[in-house]
């Protein structure tokens, strides 16, 4: 069996805001150190809601774990929460101000999903990035290329995307779903 390095990386806190701020900062230190920066955007963005999550929501405390993984050309980011009620998909009101973070992330994530723990002491919620998450940036080209296209096809007209509330209605484990163009290629 092949296996490949990974990497782990761990940091413990209570999920307060002036504390959220300097996960994000360690969060961008460590990918840039494992030369993952293409990355970095993403995960500070989901790291950030689920930290966000445990500060509004979590009983009876504030404690919980944010765990990075890098194996398998596959970031995995996890937070640990000790509130061992289950996630409820919250009813998305158009105007309010809250309750968007998941469906943001299952809309930045390759996937996600909620586990418990096994003393029922808490749970733990992840998503992963794939190492192929790039942002396309524009470079030089001769003139007869400068016509081309930039970058993938468009994902479509918003009437075809997923709502917030279609990822949110699939919790805990919405199905993958792949950019057309990644899906052709397969």
């Amino acid at each position: 069996m092949i296996s490949s390095p990974s990497r782990h990386c761990t940091v413990e806190l209570q999920a307060l805001p002036e504390r959220i701020g300097q996960v994000r900062r360690i969060v961008s230190a460590q990918l840039r150190h494992w030369h993952l920066e293409q990355l970095i955007e993403s995960a500070v963005l989901g790291v950030s809601e689920l930290l966000t999550n445990v500060h509004l929501h979590a009983e009876p405390d504030k404690r919980c774990t944010v765990d990075l993984e890098w194996a398998l050309d596959r970031l995995t980011v996890s937070v640990h929460d000790r509130d061992a009620r289950e996630l409820a998909a919250p009813t998305l009101d158009p105007l309010g101000t809250h309750g968007r973070g998941l469906a943001l992330i299952a809309a930045l994530s390759q996937s996600w999903g909620v586990r418990g723990t096994a003393d029922g002491g808490g749970k733990t919620v992840w998503f992963t990035l794939p190492a192929a998450q790039t942002t396309p940036r524009p470079t030089r080209r001769p003139a007869l290329q400068a016509a081309l296209p930039l970058g993938p096809p468009s994902a479509g007209p918003a009437s075809d995307r997923p709502t917030a509330a279609a990822a949110l209605g699939a919790y805990p484990r919405p199905p993958l779903e792949r950019h057309p163009a990644e899906a052709a290629s397969r």
